[in-house]
């Protein structure tokens, strides 16, 4: 296999995090030099592509992760229990779409890592421009902070809160952490996985709060090379057969962030906006822009709850008691995203996520 991606990309670290662990060869490609080609077949040069050896391209993490596991289905990431995959494929969706925040805030706020990521990034995805180094790395600081940031409602006002969402993902990780290897079991779940897009790429490497996991946070820098580290062997996966109560703290934080976020897009979505405001744990949040995926991956949960049997919808609502929860499964608003429509991810054309 072929990846096209960012060394120091949140969702090639994520993809790449489940390949090692599930012992698949590939190769590494950045694809902004030839980016042309690669928009026609994918659809969107959003990292990471996947280029199989039968000429077959797939885009987007989530659905990518989901494929593989049919094609190699040892020592799987989903869980037998369906309360539990559900549960676990939740944890995922917070990690791709609310911590994302977080994680660009950090990079690209704090002087000393926005200096060292334009250099790396400047090396990789701009070489194909015919400018001097120092202004390539200029356009990388300016469009990355500016789309990524201060156009993501990182304010003055919200900037605290932003980075109160990583301190208070790594406190429910831990308590999720202290009875077990991995966050849903003795081997990686998809929850792990999901949550080693911010926490290996980002968190776990970017200076500023690298240096806040190592000193503070220690017990989840050992996660993140553990889950890095992680190797499939024959036979089942060894994950859980229930939820247990270790992780309630991460379930309400879910409630009152990501929830909050997914409901009041959707709803602009619905209203042709192209911005909403959101007050989330007390933080008011202007001019959060709208994203037609966010809408998708909506539909998504709503759709694998819809497929669960009535006892362990039952059950999912019952670990479930807060805020925001039942936009999963009542309809009360309208999730129309118009987007993989016959759900042909990850082989349909993919869409920018952030626009």
């Amino acid at each position: 296999m072929k990846v096209w991606g960012v060394s120091v990309s949140y969702y090639t670290g994520k993809l790449e995090s489940y390949l090692r662990y599930k012992g698949l060869a590939y190769e590494m490609e950045h694809p902004f030099a030839d980016q042309e080609r690669i928009r026609g077949l994918a659809g969107a040069v959003q990292v990471p592509i996947l280029e199989r050896d039968d000429g077959r391209w797939m885009s987007d993490s989530t659905p990518i992760i989901q494929h593989l596991e049919k094609e190699f289905p040892d020592r799987t990431v989903l869980p037998a229990d369906p309360v539990v995959r559900f549960i676990a494929l939740l944890i995922e969706d917070y990690a791709d779409e609310w911590l994302w925040r977080s994680a660009m805030h950090y990079r690209w706020s704090y002087e000393h890592d926005r200096e060292l990521l334009s250099r790396i990034l400047a090396d990789e995805v701009t070489t194909h421009v015919r400018a001097p180094r120092f202004i390539r790395r200029h356009i990388v600081k300016k469009r990355q902070r500016t789309l990524f940031v201060l156009n993501d409602a990182v304010t003055e006002e919200t900037r605290e809160h932003v980075e109160a969402g990583f301190f208070n993902a790594m406190r429910a990780m831990q308590s999720m952490l202290r009875e077990r290897p991995y966050l849903l079991g003795n081997t990686p779940s998809i929850a792990d996985i999901g949550m080693m897009g911010p926490m290996l790429r980002h968190f776990g490497q970017d200076p500023t709060p690298a240096a806040i996991m190592r000193n503070e946070w220690p017990d989840i820098a050992e996660w993140v090379a553990r889950v890095w580290n992680a190797h499939a062997t024959a036979g089942e996966a060894s994950l859980l057969d229930a939820i247990p109560s270790d992780a309630g703290p991460m379930l309400k934080e879910i409630a009152d962030t990501h929830m909050v976020q997914l409901k009041e897009n959707t709803i602009a979505f619905g209203n042709g906006q192209t911005h909403f405001e959101m007050t989330v744990q007390g933080c008011h949040y202007k001019k959060v822009p709208v994203s037609r995926y966010r809408v998708y991956c909506l539909e998504r949960l709503r759709e694998q709850f819809l497929e669960l049997s009535l006892e362990h919808q039952d059950k999912v609502k019952a670990l479930l008691p807060h805020g925001e929860y039942d936009l999963i499964w009542h309809d009360k608003v309208a999730a129309n995203s118009g987007y993989d429509v016959e759900r042909q991810a990850p082989f349909n054309k993919s869409i920018n996520v952030f626009e």
